[in-house]
């Protein structure tokens, strides 16, 4: 997560924790589709206008730290040792991130996610958006001479990645088999 800094700052990461952990938990104990932006902006004591200033929809309420995981993957390719391949990096990266989303505490947020309609729907364009941005951090790499389209499949492929490991009864299996086709489709684009 981004450092925070500054009181001011510190007061908006607060309001908006509070909110996205009152919304998840009225989810949770109601259901996703009984509590609407007015029972969360209720049960968290802010205005519904507060809690539109902190999250663009319902949906994302849910995903509130859609952008930390956007942040991480493009990290680890930005991030790694300069004599490593990004796949290995990305491979932790999403092993850890998929052991954090199949967690025992995960698991009634991965079913009400699953059972939303919607919430599947926003799930799916959040990975469209995070493999965009995969793609660009694996692209920006001048070690790298891979294509735009290579890019941009590999880093669809490592979405997916997540996204089946996430549904897997073996979760790091998944992500360990997929990336093993990834690694090979790389290697076939190098120049």
């Amino acid at each position: 997560m981004t450092a925070v800094s500054g009181r001011r700052e510190r007061k908006k990461a607060a309001t908006r924790q509070n909110i996205a952990d009152t919304a998840l938990r009225l989810f949770l104990e109601r259901g996703y589709e009984a509590v609407g932006i007015r029972d969360v902006a209720a049960e968290a004591d802010v205005a519904v206008t507060t809690v539109f200033a902190h999250f663009a929809s319902k949906e994302a309420l849910v995903f509130e730290r859609d952008t930390d995981f956007e942040q991480r993957l493009a990290q680890a390719v930005t991030d790694r040792p300069p004599h490593e391949s990004p796949l290995p990096a990305l491979h932790r990266e999403v092993q850890a991130l998929v052991r954090h989303c199949t967690a025992e505490a995960g698991a009634p947020v991965r079913r009400m996610i699953e059972e939303a309609p919607s919430l599947r729907e926003y799930e799916e364009s959040m990975g469209l958006r995070h493999a965009q941005t995969l793609a660009s951090a694996l692209a920006a790499d001048p070690h790298l001479s891979r294509s735009a389209t290579a890019c941009r499949a590999t880093a669809r492929f490592v979405i997916d990645a997540y996204a089946l490991a996430c549904r897997a009864d073996d979760p790091a299996a998944t992500v360990d088999e997929v990336f093993r086709m990834i690694e090979a489709a790389w290697e076939a684009t190098a120049s």
